[in-house]
C-alpha cells in the first residue's frame, strides 16, 4: 500500500490551467497503477483518468484533450495537467493507487490507497 498526498488545487477562471500533483510515499510505487477521482457537489465520484504501472493512460471522455496525466517514478509522482478548465470540473480531486491493476479501472472498488483531496474550483 502506498500513501499519497494530492496538492495543487486552487481557483481559477474558466479556460484557466491548474497542475495537480500527487505525491506517495512506499516502495513498490512503480508498481503501482495510479487514477485521479473527482466528487462534485450532488454526485458520485468519478472517474478522471488513469496511468497504469505499465503507463497506459485512459481518460473520462469529456476531459480528453485538456487534462493530461504523467507519473514520475524517480519521484514518486503522479501529476494531472488541466488546461481550458469548465465550471463542471468544480470538484474536490483525489489519486488513488492500485497495485499492478490493468482492468476496471473506473472502478473506486480496486483502489486500496487514497488521498485527501484537493478542491479545485472554476469560476465563470
Amino acid at each position: 500500500q502506498v500513501q499519497l498526498v494530492e496538492s495543487g488545487g486552487g481557483l481559477v477562471q474558466a479556460g484557466g490551467s491548474l497542475n495537480l500533483s500527487c505525491a506517495a510515499s512506499g516502495r513498490t510505487f512503480s508498481e503501482y497503477t495510479l487514477a485521479w477521482f473527482r466528487l462534485a457537489p450532488g454526485k458520485e465520484r468519478d472517474f478522471v483518468a488513469v496511468i497504469t504501472w505499465n503507463r497506459n493512460t485512459f481518460y473520462k471522455e469529456s476531459v480528453k484533450g485538456r487534462f493530461t496525466i504523467s507519473r514520475d517514478n524517480a519521484k514518486n509522482t503522479v501529476s494531472l495537467q488541466m488546461n481550458g478548465l469548465k465550471p463542471e470540473d468544480t470538484a474536490v480531486y483525489y489519486c488513488a493507487g492500485a497495485y499492478r491493476a490493468w482492468s476496471s479501472l473506473h472502478l473506486l472498488t480496486i483502489y486500496d490507497s487514497w488521498g485527501q483531496g484537493t478542491q479545485v474550483t472554476v469560476s465563470s
